[in-house]
């Protein structure tokens, strides 16, 4: 259907679906602070179990679409290019936040185990691309192993809110994450349905962007990595962007760190499921070093945003900022200059 569309009219569909993910963003943004309140959870927990997961729809989409079409490249570079921006969302969100470093403000232990899984998860998925090519019907045991992890770091996760072994040393410009006492009073069922009503949209959204994004490449005559990295993976991360700052704006400091931390831990799913659905075997070995070069970057990223949470800079973006930012800049130099 998409094929036989011009360069204008996909451009306008990729705007139309660019649009309608940032306004459902901002939504959900308010449903997952008021649900922190209501289930008792926590922000950075319910950031990024919940929040996380909602508004990562986009990226699974669109990475699932591409590993379907046979574009193992795109499905790759889009799943971990989404890390790599959401954790530069980051540095845009600490500039946002002008009383002190966010991530000295916002500072949870869960934060800390989100940011270790997923740089086990990186590494994992890295080190696969170098292992046999080994499958079990077109699956890579890797694949599963994301999955375990993910799983046991979350269940961690939340057990470390209920009975905590690790607490943050308060300062000055910490913000304590304190139930509002109407919304814990709030029922949460409606809640809860209200976010999977505008997580579905999302999802829409996502899968427009994935073949209206793929069908510009194929007009432009732009790589696969390039396009899944820069382009498509920027877009489907903005609600990432839209949900950071709308919570910093609310006070909400532990859920705008925790959604992008959290997000980013369930995003490196996106592997498993686009190697789930990439047909002629394992994706690890089905993409080239233009997108391992993305993954490494992503992996540096995330150990400078873990050094940051546990230096806790008190001004300014802090060391891990300027580290954050200066890797990306690289990342991106580096793929259009390929």
């Amino acid at each position: 259907m998409f094929d036989a569309l011009s360069l204008p009219i996909l451009i306008a569909l990729f705007a139309l679906g660019a649009a309608v993910v940032v306004a459902c963003g901002a939504m959900l943004t308010s449903r997952a602070d008021r649900l922190a309140d209501a289930t008792g959870l926590g922000e950075a927990v319910v950031g990024g179990l919940m929040l996380g997961a909602a508004t990562s729809l986009p990226g699974i989409v669109a990475t699932v679409t591409a590993a379907l079409d046979g574009l193992p490249s795109l499905a790759l570079s889009n799943a971990v290019g989404g890390i790599a921006v959401q954790t530069l969302f980051l540095v845009v969100a600490d500039l946002a936040y002008r009383r002190a470093n966010l991530e000295h403000a916002a500072a949870d232990a869960g934060n800390l185990i989100s940011s270790g899984a997923l740089i086990l998860m990186l590494s994992c998925a890295l080190a696969a691309g170098f292992a046999p090519a080994f499958t079990i019907f077109s699956v890579h045991p890797v694949s599963l192993l994301l999955f375990a992890i993910y799983f046991v770091a979350m269940r961690r996760a939340v057990q470390l809110a209920d009975t905590p072994m690790w607490t943050p040393r308060a300062t000055p410009h910490t913000r304590d994450d304190e139930p509002d006492e109407d919304a814990a009073r709030q029922p949460i069922l409606p809640l809860v349905a209200s976010s999977l009503a505008l997580g579905l949209v999302v999802a829409v959204a996502g899968w427009l962007l994935a073949k209206t994004g793929t069908g510009i490449a194929r007009e432009a005559g732009l790589s696969q990595s390039l396009v899944g990295a820069l382009m498509i993976a920027v877009v489907t991360s903005l609600p990432e962007l839209v949900t950071t700052l709308a919570a910093v704006r609310r006070g909400a400091l532990q859920l705008a760190v925790g959604g992008i931390i959290g997000g980013n831990a369930f995003d490196a799913l996106f592997l498993s499921l686009g190697d789930i659905a990439y047909r002629d075997g394992s994706l690890y070995h089905a993409v080239g070093n233009d997108d391992r070069f993305v993954m490494a970057t992503a992996l540096a990223m995330t150990a400078a945003l873990l050094l940051g949470l546990i230096m806790r800079d008190r001004k300014g973006i802090g060391l891990e900022g300027g580290a954050i930012a200066g890797l990306y800049a690289m990342m991106v130099f580096v793929q259009l200059n390929r």
